[in-house]
């Protein structure tokens, strides 16, 4: 009976000491603090969108502005203002090289910026319109001075080779013309004469025409010999 008492003794929770309440007490105040600072949070974040969101308004109202550049923030700011623009149905970009730097640009769908502008706010300059005209002007101009070099350069090395081309200041026009029809006409048909190419008649045709030849050749041959005596 004593055992089993002094087991239920044993088992029971200590009261705390005077250590242990302080702690308990720190943890507390820890979480209360972090509880109202999670709650502050989120209200400025709902404050931010909220004035993000009158900002957008009034920028989409403005027929006289096609984009809007805001100063540098944060992370957390530029995820709402993105937010809040696509929302809209208006573009955004950031740009900036760190983080302390970066900004966000609103874009009025009508007035999307193209790659060369986006391009350039990239590299931190600013968009100009005219500048930007200029340099599509010399670079089409280099592009089409570029192609006539090439074209000239195949000229010069492939040679003219055309027979009527080459001889119509000796001969004529004309003339040189049929002389290159001739030429082509031989050309084609080897080392065989013209003639024999464009025989038509069939072998058996041909044969008897040869037999005939020789037996008329053996009777003139025969007649001739006749004569002689």
């Amino acid at each position: 009976m004593a055992d089993l008492l002094g087991s239920i003794l044993n088992s029971m929770e200590k009261p705390p000491t005077v250590g242990d309440q302080e702690s308990r007490r720190k943890a507390r105040e820890q979480a209360a603090r972090l509880k109202k600072m999670e709650e502050l949070e989120k209200r400025k974040k709902a404050e931010f969108r909220k004035k993000m969101e009158k900002e957008v308004s009034d920028f989409i109202q403005d027929s006289s502005q096609q984009k809007r550049k805001y100063s540098p923030m944060g992370k957390i700011e530029r995820s709402i203002l993105h937010d809040v623009a696509e929302v809209a149905g208006l573009t955004s970009f950031s740009f900036g090289e760190d983080e302390e730097s970066r900004y966000v640009m609103l874009f009025k769908k009508e007035f999307a910026p193209s790659d060369e502008e986006l391009e350039a706010y990239r590299k931190g300059e600013e968009w100009d319109p005219q500048l930007a005209e200029q340099r599509r002007r010399l670079k089409e101009r280099a592009a089409l001075e570029e192609a006539a070099s090439t074209q000239t350069e195949k000229t010069q090395a492939c040679p003219n080779s055309n027979y009527r081309d080459k001889y119509s200041h000796l001969i004529g026009t004309s003339a040189a013309k049929d002389a290159a029809h001739t030429l082509e006409a031989n050309r084609s048909y080897g080392c065989v004469p013209v003639a024999n190419k464009r025989d038509t008649r069939s072998i058996e045709e041909a044969m008897n025409e040869i037999r005939a030849k020789k037996r008329q050749k053996r009777e003139d041959d025969t007649g001739a010999q006749s004569s002689s005596f």
